[in-house]
């Protein structure tokens, strides 16, 4: 009766004080190392510098590039694979879209031809949509040729089945995370990177975006979306609920900022059941003061970087 009263009241007890630090520890955890970042950051640079040389007549490092996918949305805990989406001029893609055939395949090989200025042939590769740079690190950079529309949509090459142009709105879903992020007390960003650690530690069949997108959409009405790690504990049995619940005959959801379609990859809502059950177990165990055993549950569900006591 007394934690249902203080749930009710929005507070917890002190014996649950330790969540708040574990939680934090644990999201510090499975953030990429800063070094790591630098490194990214120092590549990005030269990659933009000789896409601008060749196609822009600038030497800029930083114009007309932008990163995408995960790791633009800041919501990446694996530096593996970093997707850079690189502006072109339109005259450009009226130049490709000319082609008798496959004038999308043409434009990749232009942008290969340019990085093979500043990267090994060896490292370098054309396939379907990008241009990817394989680091002997194992960090790859993914390179999407992009002309601006004045929507702030981008068109970009798909050379599968002969070649056509898709469609892309990126930072209106980065623009849409951080709002969603700063209104809910940037746990937000959190949540998605605790639950791509969830995804690898069960092999969970769920991509980036779709993960961003259902955190997005459970987090703006859950009633704690304000409060801080003391609250993580909640938010992970309450984010596991509403994902065991998604239809399983649902093939797609809508992307936060461009609504572009975010098809599911497979079954994820029976391993969310499951860790559900454990996220139960694990709040019982910390309101009985039984630490070690609430710790073992939680990295049970996250898996070992969850450190706790």
């Amino acid at each position: 009766m007394i934690l249902f009263l203080q749930e009710i009241l929005g507070i917890k007890s002190k014996v649950c004080m330790s969540i708040a630090s574990k939680f934090k520890s644990f999201c510090q955890n499975i953030r990429i190392n800063q070094n790591v970042v630098d490194d990214i950051s120092y590549r990005y640079g030269r990659i933009t510098k000789q896409l601008n040389i060749d196609f822009w007549d600038t030497e800029s490092s930083i114009n007309h590039s932008l990163y995408v996918g995960s790791y633009g949305r800041d919501t990446d805990i694996h530096a593996s694979d970093i997707d850079l989406l690189m502006r072109l001029p339109w005259g450009m893609r009226e130049k490709y879209d000319d082609y008798i055939s496959n004038g999308q395949s043409a434009l990749l090989q232009a942008v290969r031809d340019s990085l093979k200025n500043t990267y090994s042939t060896s490292h370098i590769k054309g396939d379907g949509q990008v241009v990817q740079i394989n680091f002997d690190d194992d960090v790859s950079f993914e390179i999407v040729p992009g002309f601006l529309y004045t929507d702030g949509s981008y068109s970009f090459p798909d050379t599968n089945d002969g070649g056509s142009w898709k469609i892309t709105n990126p930072k209106s879903e980065i623009r849409a995370i951080r709002t969603i992020n700063n209104e809910c007390n940037v746990n937000l960003k959190n949540l998605c990177r605790m639950a791509r650690s969830w995804k690898d530690q069960w092999n969970v069949p769920i991509g980036g975006l779709l993960i961003d997108t259902l955190a997005c959409n459970f987090l703006i009405n859950w009633k704690n979306k304000d409060k801080s790690y003391l609250y993580y504990d909640y938010m992970t049995r309450d984010f596991f609920e509403y994902l065991k619940d998604q239809s399983e005959d649902q093939e797609y959801w809508l992307a936060p900022g461009s609504k572009q379609y975010v098809w599911r990859k497979g079954n994820f809502e029976y391993k969310a059941l499951r860790c559900y059950n454990l996220s139960l177990e694990a709040i019982d165990y910390e309101e009985r003061k039984m630490t070690y055993s609430a710790d073992e549950k939680w990295r049970e569900i996250y898996g070992p970087k969850f450190k706790g006591e």
